[in-house]
């Protein structure tokens, strides 16, 4: 699986990848986290706050820090 967290490296875009592993190790998913940090290529995601979650390419949430609990959930729907 691989995480993509949509951000130009912000405060908050870093905090979730931080969040954004711990959910994905407590889940035990084997997974990569990918820091996109290309203004153009987070618009190609269609994203136009950050920070973005996108799993193998498909977001999942943007414009916020989630909560380890609610990017579990979003997490586990994606396996």
């Amino acid at each position: 699986m691989r995480i993509q967290i949509l951000g130009i490296g912000c405060p908050k875009c870093k905090k979730l990848a931080e969040v954004a592993s711990e959910a994905a190790t407590q889940l035990g998913l084997d997974f990569e986290i990918e820091k996109v940090t290309e203004i153009d290529k987070i618009m190609d995601f269609g994203v136009m706050a950050t920070p973005g979650l996108a799993v193998d390419g498909k977001v999942l949430a943007a414009g916020k820090v989630l909560s380890v609990e609610e990017t579990k959930a979003l997490l586990s729907k994606m396996t």
